[in-house]
């Protein structure tokens, strides 16, 4: 199962909002878990796992992420195994 790091996340952002963006670019990925930690507060990071999609899914969606302004923040983005 990948993981999504979605770095750079504004803080006021709810997880039913990342939920939504994710769901926006990428309809057959269901969101099964989220994790946020803040760090130092600079770039709060969510990781995010999914159920669903074909190979390659997460990893599509974070190139469509990547460099993305969302709520006054560029969004930085890149997947794991």
């Amino acid at each position: 199962m990948s993981t999504l790091w979605l770095t750079n996340v504004p803080k006021e952002a709810t997880d039913d909002e990342l939920r939504a963006l994710v769901k926006k670019y990428a309809s057959e990925l269901e969101c099964a878990t989220l994790h946020r930690e803040e760090g130092d507060g600079s770039r709060p990071v969510a990781f995010m796992t999914f159920t669903g999609g074909e190979l390659g899914s997460v990893e599509r969606l974070a190139e469509r992420l990547n460099g993305m302004y969302w709520k006054e923040h560029t969004l930085r983005c890149t997947t794991t195994l």
